[in-house]
């Protein structure tokens, strides 16, 4: 198995146990199948191999610690428990993986004590995890001064004081010390405290439980906005009426332990290898089964991993009546949708349309899906309800101009694909896909092309490695009769897209109307082999075959499409 060490405050697992089975060349398929499975992460899969080899070699290290972590994986604590057990008791082997197992298991059962006692022991998982498990332990074995001791020890280390401060603040809100919490959010210290979503919302909590809710509505709409989602929208009418907030966050030293795991797996989002940040949100999880962030974010990084099925089951988990269904329900048709269950996806979306009509994502996911599948009809209808929704300004409403625009592109509505787009541009006047798009479409369409050229230059500019924007600048140099300035782009955008068919066919346009023939043939002859049938329409294989066969120049005459003659007409 394979950690990936990351910042100060991670001590990376590694693979701490490295022998072969005894009797490997008596089951080598099984042990093979079983290593093929977990390097995909096919967890369920190497769970049964894994056990499969354990009936032979009942007390083998590698085999006890492969099958932790497949359970780990899949949420299934229950049977990593008693593996871990196993290998603990094996002599002169330290795992941090049967470490993590054990920890969560006597924190589930209250046995603090045992808890603190492993992990003086150096029996532990990691110097971050464990300063502050053994802090929450300490408030669950009913010694507040060893729990803000041990918080302030952590605070200490480089790097990890917006942990520590973060957890003693839950720590203090979860006995009733709003008051001492909200201190420590207000320090100087307490820096990035709430730059989480989730860190916010407790302190919007600890706020309201002090009769501060005009603080915590100022805190709400500096960090969100107008546009929320339910659960912010619930909070923020709460707020408003006055009401007093529950502090639900953390409320005993058994979930400060889960949050530890939470927090962790969410710093680790994006910087670490998903399958590592997994055993946290599933050890999270465990301890919390109604965590359902953790569960949100468990399903995510199995998509990450590109296992689909398991998280769809990790989607499904999230109750109906919870105010985040909609974001899991949003989740599980994405994971659908990537594991080629379009129909199925499009049946969750409809269905969350009909339960959360109301959401502008919603209609924005289901335009997207319709997109996607070239359904533009029906896409352009949820476009204009995601639309009708939309408060003005907001964030994402660029975008959906800018999606509504392609699919009437693709309708044929130029007029209303151009409104749009430039209604995006005013809400958004430098974003470089809009730009691009727009200004190629314009080029393609032979209109406005040096208004076109301006706009693909910023955006050129915006994304100087985009190989579809840069194909587009020399594009519409070409178009303009510029042909020996085009050579330069296109020769870029044919370097960062090597085998895209559409770019080395304008190359060999280019090549060609600058007189380097040879050249322009080679080129060609690339962009038919680059073909296939997830090709865009501009790659035509017939017209690039005429090219090769009477040259460019007696297509275009037969075309009437002479680039030079376009671009004076233009």
């Amino acid at each position: 198995m394979r950690f990936t060490l990351l910042k100060s405050f991670v001590i990376a697992a590694s693979v701490l146990v490295t022998s072969v089975p005894a009797s490997a060349q008596g089951l080598a398929g099984s042990y093979l199948a079983g290593r093929a499975a977990a390097s995909s992460y096919d967890y369920e899969a190497a769970s049964i191999y894994y056990t499969r080899l354990l009936v032979a070699n009942p007390s083998d290290p590698f085999l006890l610690e492969s099958l932790i972590l497949a359970n780990l994986s899949l949420g299934n604590m229950d049977k990593a428990v008693p593996i871990a057990r196993r290998l603990d008791a094996v002599d002169d082997v330290a795992s941090q993986l049967a470490n993590m197992a054990l920890i969560a298991d006597l924190s589930d059962r209250g046995r603090f004590d045992e808890v603190i006692a492993r992990i003086q022991a150096e029996e532990g998982i990691g110097p971050l995890v464990d300063g502050l498990i053994l802090a929450w332990a300490a408030l669950g074995d009913g010694d507040m001064n060893a729990t803000v001791a041990g918080f302030d020890a952590v605070a200490q280390e480089p790097g990890l004081a917006g942990f520590a401060l973060y957890h003693k603040a839950l720590a203090m809100a979860s006995v009733g010390d709003f008051a001492g919490a909200e201190g420590i959010y207000s320090s100087e210290g307490a820096l990035g405290m709430q730059l989480t979503r989730r860190g916010a919302m407790a302190q919007i909590e600890i706020l309201s439980q002090l009769d501060r809710n005009e603080d915590g509505l100022e805190i709400l709409d500096a960090l969100f906005g107008k546009d929320l989602d339910p659960q912010l929208r619930q909070l923020r009418a709460d707020l408003a009426d006055g009401k007093r907030l529950p502090f639900t966050h953390v409320r005993s030293a058994k979930e400060g332990i889960a949050e530890v795991f939470f927090s962790l797996a969410d710093a680790l989002r994006g910087e670490a290898d998903p399958d590592y940040a997994l055993l946290y949100t599933r050890t999270a999880e465990f301890l919390r089964p109604d965590h359902v962030d953790a569960l949100l974010l468990s399903a995510e990084l199995l998509e990450n991993l590109e296992q689909y099925e398991l998280a769809t089951r990790a989607y499904r988990s999230v109750p109906a009546d919870h105010i985040s269904f909609h974001a899991a329900e949003l989740g599980r048709a994405e994971a659908l949708r990537h594991s080629d269950r379009i129909d199925a996806a499009i049946e969750v979306l409809e269905q969350l349309a009909r339960t959360h009509g109301d959401l502008p994502i919603v209609h924005n996911t289901l335009g997207d899906v319709f997109r996607q599948q070239q359904d533009y009809m029906r896409a352009a209808e949820a476009y204009d309800k995601a639309l009708s929704m939309m408060s003005d300004p907001s964030d994402g409403k660029w975008f959906t101009f800018y999606a509504r625009g392609i699919t009437n592109e693709r309708l044929g509505d130029w007029p209303a694909a151009e409104a749009d787009f430039r209604a995006a541009l005013e809400l958004n006047p430098d974003q470089p896909q809009v730009l691009n798009y727009l200004g190629y479409s314009l080029v393609e369409k032979r209109i406005k092309l040096d208004e076109a050229l301006g706009m693909i230059e910023r955006a050129v500019e915006a994304r100087p490695d985009s190989g579809y924007i840069v194909d587009s600048l020399g594009w519409v140099l070409y178009r303009l009769g510029r042909f020996e300035a085009a050579v330069d782009p296109m020769e870029r955008a044919a370097a960062l897209m090597p085998v895209d068919p559409i770019v080395n066919d304008h190359l060999g346009d280019v090549y060609w109307k600058v007189g380097r023939k040879t050249e322009a043939r080679f080129q060609w002859h690339r962009a038919l082999s680059f073909i296939d049938e997830d090709s865009a329409p501009e790659a035509d294989p017939d017209r690039i075959r005429q090219k090769l066969d009477v040259g460019l120049d007696a297509v275009l005459e037969a075309e009437g499409n002479d680039p030079v003659q376009v671009a004076n007409d233009g």
